[in-house]
This record gives structure tokens, C-alpha cells and sequence, in this order.
């Protein structure tokens, strides 16, 4: 797991500005949802063309979260990153200028639609009403890149719960639109993960200056119990 560390500063500024350590611990499930971002095949398996190691050791928390989602009769959205020929065209210039050719179609090969690589992490639980939703890009509402924003909008959600990998990349992107879309966003430590301490604590500071209440898996699950 990845030791985290939220700047003492940080954490001060945060609480002279909301008077209280959590903004969003009283919760409304009937207008909440559980984000679990692309805890995929390609992200998740050793040797996979994304390989993040911590994100599985984040699966336990992640289940804990969706299971008392599950028991409360409140909706979990499993995101899955997919590439397809719209993705290449319309996002040209990631594979063009930030990968080698052989980068490029290694990770576009990776998370085709129905491939090994982008199926969800087997030890991932998904069950009942859960819903698998297709991105395609890091940030889920980007225009054109899911349709999570019409589902959300569908069902009157206004809370999202972040979890997921890469903490920096597709979980943060994730999120700073979210809660620029107007949705509250709790963004939690112990169950996003990515490649290294320093990228995801930087991401955790980010959040909770701007963008979101960062907790635990254990504040959250006791928030939804409370709820």
C-alpha cells in the first residue's frame, strides 16, 4: 500500500477554510455513486503493458466500499478504459507525440474492447446492479469520452466516490472534472493507487486543496453505513 502523507500545511489550510476535517460524510445514497476507475487486466496483472503493483493490493478496500454500496441498495459504476478507432483518431497526438510507435500500439492492442488486457481485475467484485461503463480517455467526462455523466444525471446523482488507478492520471482526471461539473467529490487515500508514493500523495494534496474530501476506506464505508 502506499504510505501517505497529506502535507501537515496542507492539511491545516484545508481545515481553516471548511471548518472541519470532512465536507461530505453525511451522505445521501440515493444520490451517490461508487467510481472504481479501470481496475482492469491491463492495469492490474504482473507483466501487463500498464502494470500498477500497488493498485492490487487496493482490491480489498475497493470490495469493502462496493459491498456496503451493494448492502444499501446504492450504485457502483466500474469504469473500464477502452481504445478503440474513434480514440485514435480523435486523440491522435497521445499516440503520435507521448509514445514510441511501439508504445503506442501496445497499449492501444492492450485495452480493445473484449481483450484479456481490458477486462476487469478477477478479484474485483462486481455483482448485482453494478454497471461497467466504457471511457475513452483518462477522464471520464471529458466530451464524447463516456456516457457516466447522462447515467448519473439519469439516476439524480450528485456525489461521486472516487477509487481506483492511476491515482494521478485517470482517478484525478476523473474527479477535477467531476467536481468542476458541479458534483461532490470524496476522493479516497488508501483505495486509488499508482506507481509511485510521491505521484499519489501529490494527487491526494491536490484534491484536498480543490477538489474533493479525501478519506479513508474506513470513513467512507462508516459514511455509507451512517448514511
Amino acid at each position: 500500500m502506499h504510505e501517505i502523507r497529506i502535507a501537515p500545511e496542507i492539511l491545516a489550510e484545508v481545515y481553516a477554510r471548511r471548518n472541519r476535517a470532512h465536507v461530505f460524510d453525511r451522505l445521501d445514497l440515493t444520490r451517490t455513486a461508487h467510481i472504481v476507475v479501470d481496475l482492469q487486466n491491463g492495469f492490474m496483472e504482473p507483466g501487463a503493458p500498464v502494470e500498477v503493483p500497488v493498485a492490487r493490493e487496493i482490491v480489498p478496500n475497493v470490495n469493502a466500499i462496493s459491498a456496503a454500496m451493494r448492502a444499501r441498495d446504492a450504485q457502483n459504476i466500474f469504469l473500464r478504459m477502452t481504445i478503440d478507432e474513434d480514440a485514435k483518431t480523435n486523440w491522435s497526438n497521445w499516440f503520435a507525440y507521448l509514445h514510441s510507435d511501439k508504445s503506442a500500439a501496445a497499449t492501444a492492442d492492450a485495452f480493445v474492447r473484449g481483450e484479456h488486457y481490458w477486462q476487469l481485475w478477477p478479484q474485483l467484485e462486481f455483482r448485482g446492479k453494478d454497471m461497467a461503463v466504457e471511457k475513452t480517455r483518462f477522464g471520464a467526462f471529458v466530451p464524447g469520452a463516456s456516457r457516466l455523466h447522462e447515467l448519473l444525471q439519469a439516476r439524480g446523482i450528485d456525489t461521486l466516490i472516487i477509487t481506483g488507478t492511476l491515482t494521478n492520471c485517470c482517478c484525478e482526471s476523473t474527479a477535477r472534472d467531476a467536481m468542476q461539473m458541479n458534483y461532490k467529490i470524496i476522493f479516497v487515500s488508501d483505495a486509488t493507487a499508482t506507481l509511485s508514493d510521491t505521484a499519489h500523495n501529490a494527487t491526494l494534496e491536490n484534491m484536498a486543496m480543490l477538489f474533493a474530501d479525501v478519506m479513508s476506506t474506513a470513513e467512507t464505508v462508516a459514511a455509507i453505513e451512517a448514511a
